[in-house]
């Protein structure tokens, strides 16, 4: 059984399957097409399967002209049946996984993932769970689902977890090239998913169970968590100490060794930062373990957007003016600099707390052009907003701008000439200082 199904990996005759063509799917399926495996993709949202039917990418890092030629060699088939799964002999699952409003995992597509292909399950076949959780998921929750098929995992058909690692935005590392993290539930598992994934990069580091490679992901995200937490709690001290703290960010980075920089901002966003800390909190708590550490640097920077909004009050005081009616442009609702992916943005928190307290806002961003905001426990109601565009109409009617991403074709000069107030949550402005008495910058004397 393994001989055979690593020789159709290593010779790509094996047919790989992806459950989700989102940010982390598509980018694999089209890697491994690219590289010569034939690729059939699921995904729940018919829009999804019918651009890809049509050579068409959704994703800004997959070029559609990648897309059309692997659609026209029949290397990529899109389809909302999980039947045709029948015909693969690799399944990645590489769907959302989210946390409820209580922050405790959501499950839900994994196991709407996993009870879909059990019908259509055969012996020699190996499963891939890519999408980020707590350590115990692949063999807690998707072995159990899966074995409903009759098979039994490790003597019918091989599991294992590796975790995704794609940073949208970034073309110096991206699915063909980042190493990756592989753990079975067996030997032959964790082997033979090196495999099929060593043909994508030759950097696979086998670990010694799905469970330490679910937290390996978890590692990495919380590390970056943490440190963002730490300067964002430095950068209000030195507001208060009179200190500009992206200055000294810069005079650290200067050491060579011992030190890696981050950078304030108005929160953290995307799919894995906000929301993996509290995955490991939640699980944690089954070992009677608290996870202390690691919740309050949640808790910092998800106070980030509260402050953020406590400058903008601030700086309208300045001029006479107060937060309630005043007329608001948010720039930049991504979570990041030049994407278009603006899941968990803290715009959005801040967009909510801004309409709470009686303002009117709009937003521009190039990238985005709606935005959803509410739905939670500030705002309710769900709502989706337009952007506007940022011209001399949109700003001559604006008491105060916000950025919040600092996306690189933003005119910056031309917004701070034309506004009244600025709010800068990501030192975009600095080369501006001159017109410090508009300008308010977090992590500096205000």
């Amino acid at each position: 059984m393994y001989n055979q199904l690593l020789t159709k990996i290593q010779n790509k005759t094996a047919q790989v399957g992806v459950i989700g063509l989102g940010y982390v799917g598509l980018p694999l399926a089209v890697g491994l097409g690219k590289v010569g495996f034939r690729v059939i993709g699921v995904d729940a949202s018919a829009s999804k399967v019918e651009h890809l039917g049509r050579g068409i990418s959704y994703i800004p890092d997959v070029p559609t002209e990648e897309v059309t030629a692997l659609v026209e060699r029949d290397l990529l088939k899109a389809t909302t049946d999980y039947h045709l799964l029948q015909q693969t002999e690799v399944v990645f699952i590489c769907v959302p996984t989210p946390f409820d409003s209580m922050k405790a995992p959501d499950l839900t597509f994994v196991r709407q993932a996993a009870a879909g292909l059990t019908p259509f399950l055969h012996a020699d076949q190996l499963v891939v769970l890519q999408s980020t959780t707590y350590p115990g998921t692949t063999e807690e929750v998707v072995k159990p689902i899966l074995e409903q098929s009759g098979l039994v995992a490790g003597r019918d058909f091989f599991l294992a977890f590796s975790p995704e690692r794609i940073d949208p935005g970034r073309t110096d590392f991206t699915v063909e090239n980042t190493p990756k993290v592989i753990g079975g539930i067996n030997p032959e598992s964790a082997a033979l998913a090196g495999q099929l994934l060593a043909q994508l990069t030759p950097h696979i580091h086998l670990v010694s169970t799905p469970r330490a490679a679910e937290m390996t992901k978890l590692l990495e995200n919380i590390f970056r968590s943490v440190n963002i937490a730490l300067v964002n709690e430095l950068a209000i001290l030195s507001e208060r100490m009179g200190i500009d703290f992206w200055e000294v960010i810069e005079a650290a980075k200067t050491k060579p060794f011992g030190f890696m920089p981050f950078y304030p901002s108005a929160g953290v966003g995307g799919h894995c930062i906000p929301v993996d800390p509290y995955y490991l909190s939640w699980k944690a708590r089954e070992y009677d373990f608290y996870t202390r550490f690691i919740e309050l640097a949640a808790e910092v920077n998800g106070d980030m957007p509260y402050h953020t909004v406590d400058l903008v009050r601030r700086g309208l005081n300045r001029f006479g003016k107060n937060l309630r009616d005043a007329r608001l442009l948010i720039l930049g609702v991504a979570f990041k600099p030049n994407i278009d992916d603006a899941r968990n943005s803290p715009a959005e928190r801040v967009i909510e707390l801004l309409l709470k307290d009686g303002a009117q806002v709009v937003y521009h961003d190039p990238y985005v052009p709606t935005f959803r905001i509410g739905g939670d426990v500030v705002m309710r109601e769900v709502q989706t907003i337009e952007g506007v565009p940022l011209d001399e109409q949109t700003l001559a009617g604006i008491d105060c701008a916000i950025i919040v991403t600092n996306h690189a074709n933003i005119d910056y000069a031309w917004v701070v000439d034309k506004c009244p107030l600025i709010i800068d949550t990501v030192n975009a402005t600095r080369p501006f200082t001159a017109q410090s008495d508009k300008i308010i910058r977090l992590g500096t004397p205000n």
